[in-house]
């Protein structure tokens, strides 16, 4: 079958921008890519003068430096669809189509805000190239989300969706144990095999449990040193962005998946990115589907369609992934929270009692919304006590004291009470509490 059915291969692996227009430029360059490695067709009398000039107009934008560029988005929404129809009739066949990293440039969108022009865009590319392309015979998407069908793929039809969750191909995504052993006894590293099944085992596809990272296992047979190589390849900007911004329940969990505890909830496989914010099941479908956390068991519930799950973080190297998410929150340029990272190691709760009432204090007493922007504040910082906690620190956990009366034990104690006692003062009509206190529990 090799050599005989002219492909299409393209990746947005690095279409990677903070704005729309950067996006799309990514995408161009991909194209302009792809274009490049069939530039034999302009030799040929297959193509038209103009069809020749359009050939070169993706490499000529990409080429052009100015930063104000623009380009006919009909233009590049219609042009693997003209690729496939210059290659069918060069080769007198239909073409195969392999898209690598389809919802690279959606995760993006949805991190920096331009989600909707991106969908917009995505779905009139993916109508041109898989669905109106009368020069396709087949194709095959690849990427970490499976996208919602209403948000991206209603244009298509007669789709086959192989997921994490399918029996399908469930050990072609990574090494299994026997092949991984197998590799390290080739390489006379056999008294490691306990050791790399901690850092780089437990990813689970359908029932076949017991896959390892392929990435992560050729890097360390290479250099023979364990280090997180697949959480290095990712920003995991998603994944901070859900945790950072979400609700104290949110944290609480991160806060238990981090102690090594398995959380239960209830999901289908699809992701919907509008409800990320507002559904914590489409959060940990993202995180399931992007391979940071395990699914211990499933079941499935018939009355909804969907399948309660219970899930741990997957192996050593994603939890290493976790942490430095979490610390990356409280990074060096932030140097007041570094003053309270290093107050909470050395116990010294005078400082860390001036410190939140610092913060209490910028924003005038009675302000709306106060107690929100306080609670926000407490919440990263005890996330961040967690994460310490976690990483080996002997110290206790600490609790925030909003108030004069108030006084807690956990975190996530505190953000429940915080709440409750949000809503008695709103009910009686009185402003935020003043103060706010640390205190060892």
């Amino acid at each position: 079958m090799q050599g005989t059915w002219p492909v299409i291969s393209i990746s947005f692996a690095g279409v990677k921008a903070n704005h729309f227009q950067g996006a799309v430029n990514g995408i161009v360059k991909a194209i302009a890519n792809t274009c490049e490695a069939h530039k034999y067709l302009k030799k040929s009398d297959t193509l038209s003068m103009e069809e020749k000039e359009d050939y070169d107009e993706f490499q000529n934008y990409t080429n052009k430096s100015s930063p104000d560029k623009r380009i006919d988005l009909q233009f590049v929404t219609s042009a693997i669809n003209q690729l496939s129809m210059y290659l069918e009739r060069y080769y007198g066949k239909k073409v195969l189509i392999f898209l690598d990293e389809y919802d690279t440039p959606l995760q993006e969108a949805y991190v920096y805000g331009y989600w909707r022009e991106m969908v917009a865009f995505i779905r009139e590319l993916f109508n041109n190239t898989f669905k109106t392309n009368e020069y396709l015979y087949r194709a095959m998407l690849t990427g970490i989300t499976q996208v919602s069908k209403e948000s991206l793929f209603s244009d298509l039809n007669n789709l086959e969706v192989v997921t994490t969750t399918s029996e399908k191909y469930c050990t072609a995504f990574g090494f299994t144990e026997e092949e991984a052993f197998r590799a390290l006894d080739e390489r006379g590293l056999s008294s490691e095999k306990e050791t790399v099944k901690f850092w780089y085992d437990g990813f689970v596809f359908g029932g076949h449990k017991d896959i390892y990272n392929p990435w992560s296992i050729t890097k360390y047979l290479d250099s023979k040193r364990y280090g997180m190589y697949w959480g290095d390849t990712s920003s995991n900007a998603l994944v901070s962005k859900l945790f950072r911004q979400g609700d104290a329940e949110l944290k609480m969990q991160l806060e238990d998946l981090l102690a090594g505890k398995a959380l239960e909830v209830i999901f289908d496989g699809q992701i919907i990115f509008e409800q990320l914010e507002d559904t914590l099941g489409a959060v940990f479908s993202l995180l399931m589907a992007s391979g940071y956390l395990k699914p211990v068991s499933m079941q499935y519930l018939m009355d909804s369609g969907e399948s309660r799950y219970q899930l741990k973080i997957t192996n050593n190297e994603t939890l290493f992934m976790f942490r430095k998410m979490v610390s990356g929150w409280f990074s060096a340029n932030l140097s007041s929270y570094g003053n309270f990272k290093k107050a909470l190691l050395q116990s010294d709760l005078k400082y860390m009692n001036r410190f939140m009432n610092d913060v209490a204090n910028v924003l005038p007493f009675g302000m709306p919304y106060k107690s929100e922007f306080l609670l926000e504040k407490s919440n990263l910082l005890l996330c961040s006590s967690a994460f310490f906690c976690y990483s080996g620190c002997r110290y206790s956990h600490v609790s925030v004291n909003i108030g004069n009366s108030v006084r807690l034990g956990s975190w996530g104690t505190f953000t429940r009470k915080f709440r409750e006692r949000k809503l008695r003062l709103a009910r009686l009509g009185r402003t935020s509490p003043r103060r706010a206190e640390c205190i060892r529990t």
